[in-house]
């Protein structure tokens, strides 16, 4: 068994579209509109092209009882985020800051053996960078 895909709420695709392919450098791997409007958005890195990354709208098919309570979640950026591995994390954080990305954590040496940094996409989910410490 292997992951395939995991998601990720976002506020507008197109925002979400812009920094994970245009700020962190990851590739589009599917962009396709399915029924009902249904945009199915995914992204991944080219150092693993069996992942994919879902940027989802909340919509179906969670229930429409659970929009609301998604959205607001959303929007105070309590929902999980995701955690890329990269060789040098300061530079990483240089390039995402140049970017534009929203620093929420600098680079710091972390207890339990990483260095790592944290940013917030245009949605408020938490993007980590982390390197292990030698």
């Amino acid at each position: 068994m292997k992951l395939s895909h995991t998601f990720l709420f976002v506020h507008d695709q197109d925002s979400a579209l812009k920094f994970y392919r245009d700020v962190l450098g990851l590739e589009v791997r599917t962009d396709a509109t399915i029924e009902n409007g249904y945009r199915w958005l995914t992204v991944g890195s080219p150092e693993q092209p069996g992942v994919e990354i879902g940027l989802a709208r909340i919509g179906p098919p969670v229930p429409p009882t659970d929009h609301e309570a998604l959205e607001a979640l959303l929007a105070k950026g309590s929902l999980q985020g995701i955690i890329f591995e990269v060789p040098d994390v300061d530079a990483k954080f240089e390039q995402v800051r140049a970017a534009g990305g929203e620093v929420q954590q600098e680079p710091v040496d972390q207890y339990y053996g990483v260095r790592d940094c944290a940013f917030r996409d245009p949605s408020g989910n938490m993007v980590r960078f982390s390197s292990p410490r030698s």
